[in-house]
């Protein structure tokens, strides 16, 4: 018998196919009037002018949200050469250009190879990303720019092939959490001596979340809190040991059922998402998030 529970709001995860000029908080906020709920975060952001996958959390989901924001990234872009600009896509303001009309394929893909792997990225100052609790995009409207340091990222991929101008090519990337392809294009810009920028993006996929499932924000649908575990390790518990998490115990492995780093997704027997569990210590994993009903506890 499922122990499911009205939780009071909808519970799950929502995909959506961002278009251009929405903000992704935009999205949220769009998509509370939707669902009904005030109760929607986002799994990372996506730029305005970018369009493509954006993970929702939705009712208990919203606590899952860290955990949907360290899954890798997939990508389709396209790279402009010759021309640098203030935010390093096309939105910017054009601060620099080159002359890179005699640009050998044969280096681009050289020089993107060097950019592919564990490097290390210095984030733009038109990120999210916070510097002394201020957004680094709200400084840069201001005109200030701050010392950011490198960061370790992952690029899986970073293909690129040419278009019918010579000075625009295509690109997929594949990247960790936390990667900037703008930057990757700036970055490789300058590795061939000149300059480029992102003229346009389109986040295919999220993790396992693609564009397959994917829906415009007018289309939104929801699907299950089960699909949060999608990509991530999962464990089914038994009645006795569901008991157990339901309460937030700190368990033996063996008593969960897991091995390996975590996280661990745990199910009980009629399918429901009960809990999240991590490595506490060796052979000891603790829960980060308990999702089983008040009433089990």
């Amino acid at each position: 018998m499922s122990r499911r529970r009205s939780t009071g709001g909808p519970d799950g995860v929502a995909v959506v196919d961002k278009e251009a000029g929405w903000t992704s908080h935009d999205v949220v906020a769009k998509a509370r009037g939707l669902l009904g709920t005030r109760k929607i975060g986002h799994s990372g952001t996506l730029d305005p002018d970018a369009t493509g996958v954006l993970v929702l959390g939705v009712g208990r989901a919203t606590r899952l949200l860290r955990f949907l924001q360290l899954l890798p990234k997939a990508y389709e872009a396209e790279i402009r050469f010759g021309v640098e600009t203030s935010t390093l896509d096309a939105a910017g303001e054009v601060t620099a250009t080159h002359d890179m009309s005699g640009l050998d394929p044969a280096a681009v893909r050289a020089a993107a190879a060097e950019l592919t792997g564990d490097i290390e990225q210095v984030p733009p100052m038109v990120s999210a990303l916070k510097v002394e609790g201020r957004r680094l995009h709200e400084l840069a409207r201001e005109g200030v720019e701050v010392e950011r340091r490198a960061r370790p990222v992952h690029v899986a991929r970073f293909d690129l092939e040419p278009t019918g101008d010579p000075l625009r090519w295509r690109v997929v990337v594949e990247c960790s959490s936390g990667t900037y392809v703008r930057s990757l294009a700036a970055d490789l810009g300058h590795a061939l001596g000149g300059g480029a920028h992102l003229a346009s993006l389109r986040r295919t996929a999220v993790g396992e979340f693609t564009l397959a499932d994917a829906r415009p924000l007018e289309s939104i649908e929801l699907l299950p809190l089960t699909e949060a575990a999608r990509g991530f390790a999962t464990v089914v518990v038994g009645d006795e040991v569901r008991a157990g998490v339901a309460v937030g115990a700190v368990m033996d492995d063996e008593r969960l059922g897991v091995g390996g780093d975590g996280p661990w997704f745990v199910l009980d027997g009629a399918g429901d998402l009960i809990a999240v569990y991590e490595r506490r210590s060796p052979g000891r994993v603790k829960p980060s998030v308990v999702l089983a009903p008040a009433s089990d506890r």
